[in-house]
């Protein structure tokens, strides 16, 4: 007699992803930010600085929706809705405590000549543009997404917290070379330091910007908020920015 029962299978068990499936997933999207960021590098060194309006935007969506097609989540990137109002919270604080030292470095003779960099040569209208609009849409919202976000959440997934933050680090120093190739000319007191030699200026900036990616990237983990860090990075430049207008404008330097 023929059996009637219906025959089952077992489920196969999910099959394990192999370690060049793994080695691609991080691979693949670390190469595909870093050529972005490289062409927002180009395109910002020769293009007008308005164009950043533009550009900055631009990339930051890409580089979030090739996050997400790489399965970074919203906490992955620091932007978590759980995590928005302590992110938040801890921008205007930082923004107060970058304010309150940089008005007492404007106000010491032996720091006041940091802030004098002929870009920032600027009147009130531009000045206040460039640190509310220009510096947080056209800088930092690619250089935090980038960065803070997708680069941190790729490397943390892949190699664990200490690299998460210390290989974008590394990466956003070398993101400043391009930038300060002309900082020995447009600021005097990195001229007095390094003598106008630009390869010393650029190696300082680079070495600078990468402190200040560990910094940026440990309050970006410790916070778990992208908000934290970039509210960190609006103040240091916007505000810089201002007082080195003031200082032009009032020739206090």
């Amino acid at each position: 007699m023929a059996n009637l029962l219906p025959v089952t299978t077992a489920p196969r068990p999910p099959a394990e992803a192999s370690p060049a499936d793994g080695r691609a997933r991080f691979v693949v999207p670390l190469a595909t930010t870093l050529a972005v960021l490289v062409a927002v590098n180009v395109i910002r060194a020769f293009a007008p600085s308005r164009a950043d309006l533009i550009v900055g935007p631009v990339a930051a969506a890409v580089l979030l929706v090739l996050a997400h097609r790489e399965g970074l989540s919203w906490a992955d990137l620091g932007l978590g809705r759980g995590t928005r109002l302590r992110g938040a919270l801890i921008a205007l604080g930082a923004f107060v405590a970058v304010a309150t030292v940089y008005a007492v470095a404007a106000a010491v003779p032996l720091t006041r000549d940091a802030f004098l960099d002929s870009r920032y040569q600027l009147g009130a209208g531009d000045a206040l543009f460039t640190a509310f609009v220009l510096i947080p849409l056209g800088t930092v919202l690619v250089e935090e997404v980038a960065f803070r976000g997708v680069l941190q959440g790729l490397v943390t997934r892949r190699f664990g917290a200490v690299w998460g933050v210390g290989l974008p680090a590394v990466l956003f120093g070398a993101w400043h070379i391009l930038p300060s190739l002309g900082l020995a000319r447009a600021n005097p007191a990195v001229a007095g330091f390094t003598g106008g030699d630009q390869i010393l200026a650029v190696l300082g900036a680079v070495a600078f910007t990468t402190l200040a990616g560990v910094l940026l990237g440990e309050l970006r983990r410790r916070s778990g908020s992208l908000l934290a860090s970039a509210g960190l990075h609006c103040a240091v430049n916007g505000v810089g920015v201002l007082v080195a207008a003031v200082i032009h404008a009032t020739g206090a330097g």
